[in-house]
C-alpha cells in the first residue's frame, strides 16, 4: 500500500514537473518580453525613485545640465522650444488622436482600446507619480519654456515614449518595423533632449519617464492585450 502510495506520488510529481516545463517552454518569448520590458524597468525606476527623496539632486544630474547649457544659444533655445511642443499638443496628441481614428476605422476595436488605455495611463500615471514625489524642477537658469507644477517624472519624456513604444508594437510584425522603431527613438530623444536643454529637467527625471512608459506599456501588451502586437492589416 505505501509502496503504491510512493509510486503515485513521483508519477504525480513528474507530470507536475514535466508541466510546468511544457508551459515555460511555449511561454518562454512572453516571459522574456515581460522580464526586459517589465520587470528591469520597474527595478530602474524603484532605483532612480530613491534618489527622488533626498533634498538634493544626484551630482551627475546637476553635472549633466551643466554641460548641456554650455551649448545654449538664442537660435537653439527657439529650435528647442519647437521641439518640446512635439511632446504634447503638437506632436503626441495629434498623432495619437490620428492613430486611434484609423484603428477604429479599420474596426480594430482591441487595438484601439490598447492604443488609448496606453496613452492615457500613461499621462494618468504621470500626474500620479508627480503627485506623490513632490519633485521640485531644476532652477539653475533662465528657461525659454514654462513649466508648472512638480518634475519627477517628465510629462513630455513620458507621453513621447508611450507613442513611440505603441507604435512600435503595432508595426512590430510588418516589414516597417525597423524604420518605425528608428523614426520613434529619434522622436523621444528630440523631445527629451529638448527638455534638458531648456532646464525643466532633471536627467533622471527623463530617464524615470521612460522606464515608467515602457513598463506601462509593454506590460499592457503583454497581460491584458496580448495580441495587440499585430499590425492593423493582421486578421485574426
Amino acid at each position: 500500500m505505501d509502496d503504491s502510495r510512493t509510486l503515485n506520488d513521483e508519477h504525480r510529481r513528474r507530470w507536475l514537473a514535466r508541466a510546468v516545463r511544457d508551459r515555460l517552454r511555449r511561454h518562454r518569448r512572453g516571459l522574456v518580453e515581460l522580464f526586459l520590458g517589465v520587470l528591469v524597468p520597474l527595478c530602474g525606476l524603484a532605483l532612480l525613485a530613491r534618489w527622488v527623496v533626498h533634498p538634493q539632486p544626484p551630482p551627475w544630474d546637476l553635472a549633466v545640465l551643466g554641460w548641456i547649457h554650455s551649448y545654449a544659444t538664442p537660435g537653439r533655445d527657439r529650435v528647442a522650444v519647437g521641439i518640446t511642443d512635439l511632446g504634447t499638443w503638437g506632436g503626441v496628441t495629434p498623432i495619437s488622436i490620428a492613430l486611434l481614428s484609423y484603428l477604429l476605422f479599420r474596426r480594430r476595436i482591441a487595438l484601439s482600446l490598447f492604443v488609448l488605455l496606453a496613452m492615457v495611463g500613461s499621462w494618468i500615471l504621470n500626474d500620479a507619480a508627480k503627485a506623490f514625489y513632490g519633485r521640485e524642477r531644476p532652477a539653475l537658469w533662465n528657461s525659454a519654456t514654462r513649466a508648472m507644477w512638480f518634475g519627477f517624472p517628465s510629462g513630455h519624456a513620458m507621453a513621447s515614449m508611450a507613442l513611440g513604444t505603441v507604435v512600435t508594437i503595432l508595426a512590430w510584425r510588418t516589414r516597417f518595423r525597423w524604420a518605425v522603431l528608428a523614426l520613434s527613438a529619434v522622436f523621444v530623444l528630440a523631445v527629451s533632449a529638448s527638455r534638458l536643454y531648456l532646464g525643466v529637467h532633471y536627467p533622471s527625471d527623463v530617464i524615470a519617464a521612460w522606464l515608467a512608459s515602457l513598463s506601462w506599456v509593454i506590460g499592457l501588451r503583454l497581460l491584458v492585450f496580448p495580441r495587440a502586437h499585430r499590425s492593423p492589416r493582421t486578421r485574426g
